[in-house]
C-alpha cells in the first residue's frame, strides 16, 4: 500500500478560534500553504508560498503533542486554501483521534472530505463558490472590502438557508472597514434581511496567534 501523500504545511499551533460562530473556543490550527486566489487584503500572505512537506502521521503527532499541553476538542484546517491539497487522509486521522474538524475555505473548490464545521469565505470580485456549500456551510464570512456592496450581501443571503448566518468581518485594524460593516448591517436590519451579523477578529484584538 502506498503511503498517504505529504502535505505542504505552513504552521501548526494552538489558539482560540478568532472568527465566526466558534469564536473564543480553544482550537488547534493546521495552516496549509498555497492559495488559488491571493486576495490583496489577505492577512496571511505568508501562507501563499512558504511551507514544508509533512506526512499526515507527522502532523497528527504534533496535534496530539499540542493537545497534551493545550487541550482542545477542535482541529481547524486553514490556509491559504486547504482544499488545494489532498487532505482526506489527514481529515480521517483527525476524526479517528476523536477531534472535531473545522475547515476554513474560500469555497471555490468542491468539498471532498467530511467535516463537522465548514466555514466559507467567498471572495471578490464575483464571490463565487461551489454549490455543495449551500447545504454544508455553517457560516458565510464576508471580508468587508471597499467593493463589498449591499447587492452582494442580498444575493448571497438569497442563496443560503435562512439559518446559515452571513457574517460581515471588517479588515483587521481598518476603521473605515468597521464603519462600513456597521452601516451595511444597519441597512440590512431596516430592510428586514435576517441573520446578517458583525464580527471582529478576536485573535487580532487579543494579539494572539
Amino acid at each position: 500500500m502506498l503511503p498517504p501523500p505529504t502535505l505542504k504545511i505552513n504552521e501548526i499551533f494552538p489558539s482560540l478560534q478568532g472568527e465566526g460562530l466558534r469564536q473564543g473556543e480553544p482550537t488547534i490550527f493546521v495552516r496549509l500553504a498555497g492559495c488559488n486566489l491571493r486576495c490583496s487584503f489577505c492577512d496571511t500572505k505568508i501562507a501563499w508560498k512558504k511551507g514544508h512537506p509533512m506526512a499526515p502521521e507527522e502532523i497528527m503527532a504534533q496535534i496530539v503533542a499540542i493537545n497534551r499541553r493545550y487541550p482542545s476538542s477542535w482541529v481547524c484546517l486553514t490556509g491559504g486554501e486547504p482544499l488545494l491539497q489532498e487532505i482526506k487522509p489527514l481529515a480521517r486521522a483527525i476524526k479517528k483521534a476523536g477531534f472535531r474538524l473545522q475547515i476554513e475555505t474560500n469555497a471555490t473548490l468542491k468539498p471532498t472530505v467530511g467535516a463537522d464545521w465548514w466555514s466559507i469565505s467567498p471572495k471578490p470580485p464575483d464571490y463565487s463558490f461551489h454549490p455543495d456549500f449551500i447545504k454544508k456551510a455553517k457560516e458565510v464570512k464576508l471580508v468587508v472590502t471597499r467593493g463589498l456592496s449591499l447587492k452582494t450581501i442580498l444575493h448571497l443571503r438569497s442563496l443560503f438557508p435562512a439559518a446559515t448566518p452571513i457574517i460581515l468581518q471588517p479588515q483587521s485594524g481598518r476603521r473605515w472597514s468597521e464603519k462600513k460593516a456597521l452601516s451595511l448591517l444597519r441597512i440590512c436590519q431596516k430592510s428586514g434581511v435576517n441573520n446578517i451579523r458583525f464580527s471582529l477578529q478576536l485573535h487580532r484584538l487579543l494579539q494572539i496567534p
